[in-house]
């Protein structure tokens, strides 16, 4: 087990950050968490992008909040997320590999996101470093309703959710 220098929080072999404060686990020593500020955003932290332009026509998208690049979800009603590697036999559909996913802490599959009627569901599909909505943890293995402007966590990678009604 390796434990997390700033909550003490007992993590599995390999993880990366720590499930419950966030703090990187491998080689730095007495990282912590950004206060708050009464705006609910982290300090230097950007508000969440704007809607998304007329022209996107995916009923669900993802925008990589980092870059602004967006990902179309199209053509299927769930996809998985997370990022290949070599030698890998499944492949995740929406590869966040080229988003420094490894360096994020992006597990190989990591979360799912469905479309069921007129609602939209994310599951962490029992990621080492789990799933955040709004900033708020996501039980393994559990749907959760994400509306339009949301923003998912998976380790360190953040992703707007984007959807057109």
């Amino acid at each position: 087990m390796i434990i997390c220098p700033n909550c003490h929080h007992s993590e599995l072999p390999g993880a990366l950050f720590c499930s419950q404060c966030g703090a990187l686990l491998e080689g730095v020593a007495g990282i912590a968490t950004q206060n708050m500020r009464s705006t609910g955003k982290l300090e230097g932290e950007q508000g969440p992008l704007p809607p998304p332009a007329a022209e996107l026509q995916a009923p669900v998208s993802l925008c990589i909040v980092d870059s602004g690049q967006i990902i179309p979800l199209e053509n299927r009603a769930e996809f998985t997320l997370g990022r290949s590697a070599e030698g890998q036999p499944i492949l995740p559909d929406i590869d966040l590999a080229p988003f420094r996913a490894y360096e994020m802490g992006v597990s190989r599959l990591h979360a799912s996101i469905r479309m069921e009627g007129q609602q939209v569901v994310a599951m962490d599909l029992g990621s080492v470093n789990g799933s955040r909505l709004n900033g708020q943890k996501i039980p393994s293995h559990k749907p959760c309703v994400i509306n339009h402007g949301d923003i998912l966590t998976l380790g360190k990678l953040k992703l707007q959710i984007l959807l057109r009604r």
